[in-house]
């Protein structure tokens, strides 16, 4: 059968809290917040108050590691490694995209000279 956990999930809800995930995911809050210091793909917004706001792809990607860790014994290095091949970065970008960026700007001042 499916994952217990997965039932728990409300259909209409976006967002959930630290203590929500803790307990879907059966793992306790300072363990979610260690692991945002150790893989930076987790990265839960923070709402108005400053409480952790985590979303579906969040827990999946919770669950993702919980996994690897625990069950296939993975090191936080090897799971940071898995992580590095199939999650894109966020803020990663090419220096081919740079050097346009550049050359762009480069002909926008010589136009403003």
């Amino acid at each position: 059968m499916g994952d217990p956990s997965r039932k728990s999930l409300s259909s209409d809800r976006l967002f959930y809290k630290i203590g929500e995930i803790s307990e879907l995911a059966e793992l306790e809050p300072y363990v979610l917040r260690y692991w945002e210091t150790e893989f930076p793909f987790l990265k839960p917004r923070k709402n108005k108050t400053g409480q952790r706001v985590y979303t579906r792809k969040d827990l999946e990607i919770i669950l993702q590691i919980k996994n690897l860790l625990y069950k296939e014994k993975y090191t936080i290095a090897g799971v940071r490694k898995k992580f590095g091949e199939s999650v894109p970065k966020k803020n990663s970008v090419s220096i081919q995209t740079i050097q346009e960026v550049r050359r762009k700007l480069k002909e926008i001042l010589s136009i403003l000279k």
